[in-house]
């Protein structure tokens, strides 16, 4: 087992959750998923654009504060730069998903796929539980409910 690559892994954990989340959860209607497909790129970019300030100032903010945030602790400060950097992952990786989504490629499909995934770990590392469920479920739910319209 040691020898499987990490695709092969995604690929594995992307089809039991599309056989649970996809398949055999409750399916949203025809209309509510043509609508997200067709007008969720577009609100995403939206907010992209609304919180990139927000982003910078946080990052601004987080490098004059990235040494005193150590004096918390070291566990404090490793857990507030391994967010930050979890952060700018995620939002990477749905600003190039954009083009794809609008498209309906399935690489982009992917792409918001590992945001999501890079959400959940930072759900986990932070001991943020509770948002986990939410921040999780939801998000994966809809994007399995929709990922049929990506090829």
């Amino acid at each position: 087992m040691a020898n499987k690559s990490p695709q092969l892994n995604l690929s594995s954990l992307e089809d039991v959750l599309n056989e649970y989340l996809g398949k055999k959860a409750p399916q949203l209607p025809g209309n509510v998923k043509e609508a997200l497909v067709t007008y969720a790129p577009w609100i995403t970019l939206v907010l992209l654009l609304l919180s990139l300030p927000a982003v910078l100032v946080l990052f601004g903010v987080g490098a004059l504060a990235m040494p005193f945030s150590y004096m918390g602790g070291v566990q404090y400060g490793t857990t507030y730069t391994i967010s930050l950097v979890i952060l700018a992952g995620t939002l990477i990786l749905e600003g190039l998903a954009i083009p794809g989504l609008m498209k309906r490629k399935k690489s982009a499909w992917n792409l918001v796929f590992y945001a999501t995934l890079l959400g959940i770990v930072s759900h986990l590392l932070s001991y943020n539980l509770g948002n986990l469920l939410l921040g999780a479920l939801l998000p994966l739910y809809i994007l399995f409910q929709i990922r049929s319209y990506y090829k």
